[in-house]
């Protein structure tokens, strides 16, 4: 850190990366005023529009066209990399040798053998480093895994997850690298890799999957004649090109403290734009979000008497994670929505990279290798009819 504060930058001018833009826009304005300054510095896109008009709509002070602009910047010291997951070895390893400290989107890399080199390099490295689960950072979800990290509901016996978007629904869509990569690579790690991680978050680490299945159902797409950024359309030619992962993945899991889990996640389900829910069944009750409505949750337990007891909606207001001083009008029922949990999760990185330690921490890069390591036991047990395997064996 700089005598000057936290310089940032963000690599990568699409939806996501414009997240993170905003997030650390606002992030100096949460909680408590601890932080040291913070400078919006640049944003770096490989397609220079994009970056000048992100940089203009945020309010950064240069646009690059390279991470090593980025990299070689004296006046940065805290980078976002959100950009294809086939480049995040390289640029996250380039940021790390530079002195940088680095936060990388989820899915952490394309193969375990680039996730573990990057493991390896944040190990040998000074520099702080996290991979973004953002969804860890929603005032209801982090609410239910308080209450039941407490015990109040009795053991965890059952969760029920699933994303199910519509991006892969047109057939006519164009082709971009979200298609490109293996077996796993696609709605799996796209959208399942947060599943995964809620799981995780709310029942502990996984130790195996079984009956999984992939599926494809539109196996070409049209080369777009530009480029492309999130899931926006584009103009397309008339040249085709093969799509080489899943629209659909479903399994089941057995979590190392004894639940059991169900996990369904796609990319072609019409009318669900950005479809994330779980429930959990416990010994003494049933927890569950969906993120069509993400300042509340769902709960049943036992409390109330009999005659009156009910599935009841709970509306997350200041008792709650990240909503106290987390919002400009922190008061229950006024509402927050997902870019507001890129906000928190700025807040609480830069947080951590100042060593303030008030909010909890992001998930680092061993993290993200696990992560992995139950994405590709996924994958084994697609390709192996559905059989169980071990995550990590």
């Amino acid at each position: 850190m700089g005598a000057a504060g936290l310089g940032v930058a963000v690599i990568g001018a699409g939806m996501a990366g414009r997240a993170h833009a905003q997030g650390y826009r606002t992030a100096t304005s949460l909680y408590a005023t601890d932080l040291p300054p913070v400078r919006l510095v640049a944003i770096a896109d490989a397609h220079e529009p994009f970056a000048r008009d992100a940089a203009t709509r945020y309010g950064y002070e240069r646009a690059e066209t390279s991470w090593q602009a980025v990299a070689q910047a004296d006046d940065v010291d805290v980078v976002s990399v959100v950009v294809a997951n086939h480049l995040h070895r390289e640029v996250v390893e380039g940021l790390l040798g530079a002195g940088k400290h680095v936060l990388c989107e989820k899915p952490l890399a394309p193969s375990l053998e680039d996730a573990r080199a990057m493991v390896a390099a944040a190990q040998s490295s000074d520099r702080h480093s996290a991979v973004g689960f953002t969804f860890r950072r929603s005032p209801a979800i982090a609410a239910v895994q308080e209450h039941l990290a407490s015990g109040a509901l009795g053991r965890v016996r059952h969760f029920n997850g699933h994303y199910w978007c519509d991006y892969a629904v047109d057939p006519g869509a164009p082709m971009s690298w979200r298609y490109r990569g293996g077996p796993g690579s696609g709605a799996l790690a796209d959208v399942g890799s947060h599943a995964v991680d809620l799981g995780e978050f709310v029942c502990g680490p996984v130790r195996s999957v079984s009956g999984a299945v992939f599926a494809t159902f539109t196996p070409q797409r049209p080369v777009p004649l530009g480029a492309v950024v999130g899931h926006a359309g584009a103009a397309v030619s008339d040249e085709l090109e093969a799509v080489e992962n899943e629209d659909v993945a479903t399994f089941t899991a057995r979590f190392a403290g004894g639940a059991v889990g169900t996990f369904s996640v796609s990319r072609a389900t019409p009318g669900l734009a950005n479809g994330l829910g779980f429930e959990v069944t416990a010994e003494h009750g049933t927890v569950g979000f969906d993120l069509t409505r993400p300042a509340e949750f769902s709960i049943f337990d036992t409390a109330p008497e009999p005659a009156v007891n009910g599935f009841r909606q709970v509306l997350v207001g200041p008792q709650h994670p990240y909503l106290a001083r987390g919002l400009a009008m922190d008061f229950p029922s006024v509402g927050h929505g997902q870019n507001d949990l890129f906000v928190f999760q700025a807040r609480c990185w830069l947080d951590q990279v100042a060593g303030l330690g008030a909010l909890p921490p992001l998930p680092g890069l061993a993290h993200g290798l696990h992560n992995l390591e139950v994405l590709d036991a996924v994958a084994r047990s697609a390709a192996a009819g559905g059989e169980s395997v071990e995550v990590g064996s």
